[in-house]
């Protein structure tokens, strides 16, 4: 006999945990009482048990340290720590008593739990058998649970928004009333619905249910993504967005306009707005003067403002070479990326995630708010705008857009060089360097150590490949694209020989259009001076007019063709009909004939014959 040996006895199974003269100290393995002491000489035939046949008995599966959690590894050493004051004091009784109360008061349980962990460990010798049972499967709802569940689908989680208690009468009325639409006797009460459906609840199913996706994408989804940061390491990837003006305005001769659309971009390595444009419209149009900006030299722009600046102030004129765009439809428009042709990357982050785009948001909200308090009372849009009784801001309104766009420039150039970034994640290197927390100053170190990734391209050929382009046909008229006929040099043989070609046309002006073959752009002229200097719209609708005309004297021109027909009908039915015509004599019947009806105009008309 040994210690830490089992045995089988007495129809259960005892481990030997200490040996003293004819005396062994043990635990029953199952009943897994204190242990106790025993006569040597009882266990005397007594056959010998194996660890797995214990866990077998025991109905009991141990799992080893590695295989649990770290939650559940942490229960197990403050459960052992419990136990193990107790250990040295085991056949102690006194002591062994004294050390429980000592465990259960510093760990905060009862002298019954202590026991019960020691007994566990004794048993078993093996501290993983302290961990904490885990969780059975969910037990199967009742049949009231169920039509909980039912009504809550069915009634609650709805784009119809019904309260809870609405849910709860409405669930009585389908599945707790007889045929007479009377209640039954036993019905579950309101407070059970409750506590079913706050055990139950999920928040992202009561967004999304009960708002729809959009608006849980919009305002509710947790904000855990990466910002822009994470991956606008280098200077050239450039945000793109717009966002309309909170305040209305007039025209030259003071008549109400609206709202101007700002468009801008904004680099994201350093936060710098690298291009703007302000209009009265959005859509693809203001994306292609948007990258002209973006192309322009700052300093000329301001000046033709009226505004001194330098370049270290805006120090942009080269064409980013990742867009980072949103899921508008202008964004994803053929026309718009065909600018990757020019060697751009175009990004369309997913909808509703304005977080990836944080810089761009930010430039919005920083223009706004720096304009706003000094515009109050001139057409500036206040946060109760929407509300019962606010007053009508459009009839404040007293700046043209030549006047606003002034402002937006100040903005930007303050925004620019002069707002300090608090937040903005300095590298090791900058901070040695000196940069200072400006936009403008970020910009340039990016491009001086080399960190940047911009496009030079000139401003004529990316307005080339922003134009919207059509298929175009050559034939014997010249090159005929919208309807209209263009005309180049050089090309008689593809006039002769035809084909379809594709082509850029400018919807402004509708004097030229481009044939775009092999990333050349080669200009044909109008042919037709008619709808010179005309947009691709005006001749549109001088084209419809003129069928409209052309339709319209159809039916006049059929019955002049009629009446023609019984003119000519007439005349031929009167004369008289010769079948014996003679063909002998043809030349001298027509010089009698032509000097018969010849006429001297000198001589007042009168016919020699």
């Amino acid at each position: 006999m040994k210690k830490n040996e089992l045995y089988i006895y007495d129809g259960s199974i005892l481990r030997v945990l200490d040996i003293k003269d004819e005396k062994v100290f043990v635990i029953d393995c199952l009943k897994r009482t204190m242990p106790a002491w025993m006569r040597g000489n009882v266990f005397a035939g007594a056959e010998g048990a194996a660890e797995n046949e214990l866990r077998d008995a025991a109905r009991l599966e141990i799992s080893s340290m590695e295989e649990l959690s770290p939650e559940c590894r942490k229960v197990v050493y403050e459960r052992y720590t419990a136990v193990a004051g107790v250990l040295p004091y085991l056949s102690d009784d006194r002591r062994r008593s004294e050390s429980l109360h000592t465990a259960a008061e510093q760990e905060g349980i009862s002298i019954q739990t202590v026991r019960r962990y020691l007994c566990l460990f004794l048993a078993f010798q093996d501290i993983a058998v302290l961990a904490p049972k885990q969780k059975d499967k969910e037990r199967a709802l009742t049949q009231d649970e169920k039509n909980f569940r039912w009504a809550l689908n069915k009634f609650y989680y709805t784009r119809a928004r019904n309260s809870l208690d609405t849910a709860y009468t409405m669930m009585l009325k389908a599945k707790y009333c007889n045929d007479q639409g009377k209640l039954v006797e036993t019905y579950p009460s309101f407070y059970r619905f409750r506590y079913f459906y706050r055990n139950h609840k999920k928040l992202e199913t009561y967004y999304i249910s009960r708002e729809g996706l959009k608006s849980y994408q919009r305002d509710h989804r947790p904000l855990t993504g990466g910002t822009i940061q994470d991956y606008a390491s280098f200077v050239g990837m450039a945000m793109f967005d717009a966002t309309v003006c909170d305040i209305y305005l007039v025209n030259e001769a003071g008549q109400l306009v609206g709202r101007p659309v700002l468009t801008a971009a904004v680099d994201g390595f350093s936060g710098l707005c690298v291009g703007y444009f302000l209009s009265w419209e959005s859509g693809v149009y203001s994306l292609r003067n948007l990258v002209a900006n973006i192309l322009d030299d700052k300093t000329e722009v301001c000046i033709k403002h009226g505004i001194e600046t330098t370049h270290e102030q805006w120090p942009s004129s080269k064409l980013p070479s990742v867009f980072v765009t949103d899921l508008g439809t202008e964004y994803t428009s053929g026309t718009f990326e065909q600018i990757t042709e020019l060697g751009v990357t175009v990004v369309n982050l997913p909808a509703y995630r304005p977080e990836l785009k944080g810089n761009i948001e930010k430039l919005f909200d920083l223009v706004q708010d720096a304009y706003k308090p000094y515009l109050k009372h001139k057409g500036v849009i206040e946060p109760d705008f929407q509300e019962r009784g606010a007053p009508d801001y459009r009839m404040d309104a007293c700046l043209t857009m030549k006047e606003f766009e002034k402002i937006i420039l100040r903005c930007i150039l303050y925004y620019n060089s002069e707002t300090v970034l608090k937040s903005y994640p300095f590298t090791l290197e900058m901070l040695t360097s000196g940069i200072r927390p400006y936009a403008n100053e970020i910009y340039q170190w990016g491009i001086h150590v080399g960190n940047v990734s911009l496009i030079d391209v000139s401003k004529e050929q990316a307005m080339l490949t922003l134009l919207p382009r059509t298929e175009g046909v050559f034939s014997r008229k010249g090159f005929k694209v919208n309807g209209l006929r263009y005309h180049a040099e050089g090309f008689k043989e593809r006039y002769l020989r035809g084909g379809n070609a594709m082509a850029a046309y400018n919807p402004e002006n509708s004097n030229s259009v481009w044939l775009v073959e092999k990333g050349r752009y080669t200009e044909f002229s109008l042919i037709e001076s008619r709808f010179s200097n005309k947009t691709l719209e005006e001749v549109m609708t001088m084209k419809a007019y003129q069928a409209d005309i052309i339709k319209a004297e159809e039916n006049a021109n059929r019955q002049a063709k009629i009446e023609l027909a019984r003119h000519i009908e007439t005349i031929a039915g009167i004369s008289y009909t010769n079948d014996k015509t003679s063909v002998r004599g043809i030349r001298d019947n027509r010089r009698k004939e032509r000097m018969k009806h010849h006429t001297d105009l000198l001589e007042g008309g009168n016919t020699h014959g």
